[in-house]
């Protein structure tokens, strides 16, 4: 497999194949930012897939389908747009590559991935061609709208650590041609580099801040239980991707938001054990918090340590759906409100260690946050939470390895 994109025409040329914004028809309009579709080429165990993402999108198969790898693409990608640099989006490049990818004649392999962001200006494309050895790379990066290239990338010199861009400019310049680093994506340098002073620079800059604002919206979530089990020292109240700072965020909650706290204990009554009647956290005479569950007054409060790793991982999804970038530790785009955001969450073995009570539960959760448009799902999951997502409307599953 060929590292680059492969031939094409310039900015401003056709060669593009996203769908038409502007006939629309039929085209379910995203006033938010959203990654509708992901693409992934000789990238891990997918050769050339295109996964389509709606407000609930959940992936199932056995190990080794590439359940996992689906979310790793989508949060490296969120990660460059963040600006990331390739190494820090990928560790691990050479995992990425197919074990059978057989290197070309200058020793180069490397895979491909690639998303659609819809939104205001329309579906946008963004694809992305990563050489992983001898040397980790972005050998091409193309983006476009509506069949035209806005900016293209292309590796012309491999002594030298950039690649050749073009953007769109439009008037009497066309093109503008300039070089960038090839260990960043160039679509989040943009905005740094266009004045937007023609029509064809702000439609390249629509465009490229459709895509940052959409890809940088993301919070990785992998509840860790035994992380969460010991007292905590109060803070920000900003949940981390491991939630080992749950109880200081259900502090939090607690004194900012008590419509938020009520939910999640009307859910924790029915993903844990024995009767509830509260979340309540309690201060230590060493300036420590601990998390209770609150049994009512004919049993003693159970400190959250106690409880199984189950859980524990209940709690801590249930806050993640019911919450929100103000709550969650996620750095989304300032210069976009909040309210015109979408956060999607990212969630490998959603249902793990869940029973069925809880995966139930967790579902409805799901269903109640998302259709309100301010919160996505993408996750992997199991064949029994497969099984009951299925026949649930607005929920997509996707089942990889069949």
């Amino acid at each position: 497999m060929g590292p680059d994109l492969g031939p094409g025409p310039g900015p401003g040329q056709g060669g593009g194949t996203a769908p038409d914004a502007g006939s629309g028809a039929g085209r379910p309009v995203h006033q938010r930012p959203a990654v509708t579709e992901l693409r992934l080429a000789a990238f891990g165990a997918h050769r050339s897939a295109a996964f389509p993402l709606g407000p609930i999108t959940l992936f199932a198969g056995p190990s080794g389908s590439g359940k996992s790898q689906v979310l790793d693409a989508y949060e490296a990608l969120s990660r460059l747009a963040s600006g990331a640099t390739l190494a820090e989006a990928f560790p691990d490049p050479r995992a990425r590559v197919p074990e059978r990818a057989v290197p070309d004649a200058e020793r180069r392999r490397g895979f491909r991935l690639g998303c659609t962001v819809d939104g205001p200006v329309g579906p946008v494309r963004l694809d992305l061609a990563v050489q992983a050895e001898p040397t980790l790379r972005l050998v091409g990066e193309r983006l476009t709208q509506d069949g035209q290239i806005l900016l293209t990338t292309a590796l012309r010199d491999p002594g030298r650590r950039t690649v050749q861009a073009a953007w769109l400019t439009g008037g009497a310049a066309g093109v503008t041609r300039a070089p960038l680093p090839d260990d960043r994506l160039g679509t989040a340098l943009l905005p740094l580099r266009v004045a937007g002073a023609t029509a064809g620079q702000r439609r390249v800059l629509a465009a490229a801040e459709q895509v940052v604002v959409a890809l940088r919206s993301v919070f990785p979530c992998d509840p860790r239980p035994e992380r969460m089990r010991g007292a905590v020292r109060p803070g920000p109240g900003r949940l981390r991707g491991d939630c080992a700072n749950l109880t200081d965020v259900l502090r939090r909650t607690r004194q900012e938001c008590g419509t938020r706290h009520a939910l999640l204990t009307g859910a924790a009554r029915t993903g844990c054990a024995g009767p509830v009647a509260g979340l309540d956290v309690r201060s230590g005479p060493d300036g420590l918090i601990t998390a209770l569950l609150d049994r009512g007054p004919a049993a003693p409060a159970t400190e959250l340590g106690r409880l199984g790793a189950g859980e524990l991982r209940f709690l801590a999804l249930a806050l993640v759906l019911l919450t929100g970038p103000g709550v969650l530790a996620v750095d989304p785009a300032a210069e976009l409100l909040s309210a015109q955001q979408a956060l999607t969450v990212l969630a490998d073995g959603f249902d793990q260690g869940l029973d069925g009570r809880q995966r139930a539960e967790l579902l409805r959760l799901t269903l109640l946050s998302c259709a309100r448009g301010h919160i996505r799902l993408v996750a992997a999951i199991g064949e029994e939470t497969a099984g009951t997502a299925r026949a649930l409307p607005g929920v997509s599953v996707v089942d990889l390895g069949t």
